[in-house]
């Protein structure tokens, strides 16, 4: 393993995962160009996750954005092998998951590692806070204390109150909420999310989105995030790989996918992104610094360009873009912020 990898929570490594009873036989069969409609025709087998590999850091919310069809739902239940991944590795906490026997996975599902899904799964026979707690009572906690911790979360979550209700007297935000409750309280290092909010309401899906970044900031847990929205990706993301049949086809920050895009599949999904939300001082500045900076009013380097708008038409002068310790970089001016804001990449 290298010593990039090393350092990842999670590491995937060429990872696999045909549709089919002849797997392996068809993955070491295939050319390096087949597509995926020539798998199918030629095997009758679905090449859903074609050769993978990414390293996601302790605490990161990284996110994989791609449309339906794309297999980022299946790639993210690779990692937890929910589904059975046909070749590759996936390394967690220095240890193979696709090696792991029965036990061991337990192990991982129950004390490493949750999943948020889409639709909700919670038992609609029991109260809010049972549902919250069930992970604690599956591991053997005492009743007195895993209901304690579920209060906990459910407060965190902004459902206090709501303990003694059933899951059909809560709205489909509410019960979402709840998921994210019972996903919390076994106290994960890792959190597994597929399309948690695509189900919800525009305006619902916008307040979870800020209110799992709000805990994020609390709880730093190691997140994959998984979405078929782009704005939904570059808000949630601290960095996003974007996956296009089976494969990743850009993996960066937020504002470099915007700034930077790999293809026009790419600049495709960029083109309505309001670029002043995602583009800072450091993506348009003029680099190099020196003795033109003297002088100057600074600004942060992560600065946004929403920010900057009223600096810059305020003022004939140059702006000087600064790093964290407020060095230098570069300037960046008027025009810039002008150009960046009106480029289509």
């Amino acid at each position: 393993m290298s010593s990039a990898a090393s350092k990842a929570k999670i590491s995937c490594c060429g990872v696999w995962k045909i549709f089919g009873p002849r797997a392996a036989e068809v993955k070491e069969s295939l050319s390096a160009d087949a597509s995926r409609a020539q798998v199918l025709h030629d095997s009758r087998h679905v090449l859903a996750v074609r050769d993978v590999s990414f390293d996601v850091r302790e605490g990161e919310t990284f996110v994989v954005m791609g449309l339906s069809g794309s297999g980022k739902s299946t790639l993210v239940r690779c990692i937890s092998r929910l589904v059975e991944p046909t070749a590759g590795s996936i390394i967690v906490n220095g240890e193979d998951v696709v090696a792991m026997d029965d036990k061991q996975l337990m192990e991982l599902r129950r004390h490493n590692m949750s999943m948020v899904f889409q639709h909700f799964g919670l038992f609609p026979h029991r109260r809010v806070i049972d549902n919250v707690a069930y992970g604690l009572e599956v591991r053997g906690v005492a009743k007195t204390a895993r209901l304690a911790k579920a209060g906990e979360v459910l407060e965190m979550v902004g459902l206090a109150g709501w303990e003694g209700h059933f899951p059909h007297q809560l709205s489909g935000g509410m019960q979402q909420r709840v998921g994210l409750a019972r996903a919390l309280a076994v106290d994960p290092e890792i959190l597994l999310f597929d399309e948690p909010f695509s189900a919800l309401d525009p305006l619902i899906r916008r307040d979870m989105q800020d209110e799992l970044l709000r805990i994020q900031e609390v709880v730093h847990k190691t997140m994959i995030f998984i979405t078929h929205d782009f704005l939904e990706a570059i808000k949630m993301g601290e960095r996003i790989a974007i996956m296009k049949d089976g494969e990743f086809v850009q993996i960066d920050t937020p504002e470099a996918v915007v700034a930077h895009p790999a293809d026009d599949y790419v600049r495709d999904f960029t083109e309505d992104v309001p670029r002043y939300k995602v583009l800072t001082a450091r993506s348009v500045m003029k680099a190099g610094a020196g003795e033109s900076t003297n002088g100057l009013k600074r600004v942060p380097a992560d600065m946004r360009l929403d920010a900057l708008i009223p600096l810059t038409a305020s003022s004939d002068q140059p702006l000087a873009v600064v790093d964290a310790d407020g060095r230098p970089l570069g300037t960046i001016d008027r025009t810039a912020v002008m150009l960046a804001l009106g480029s289509k990449s």
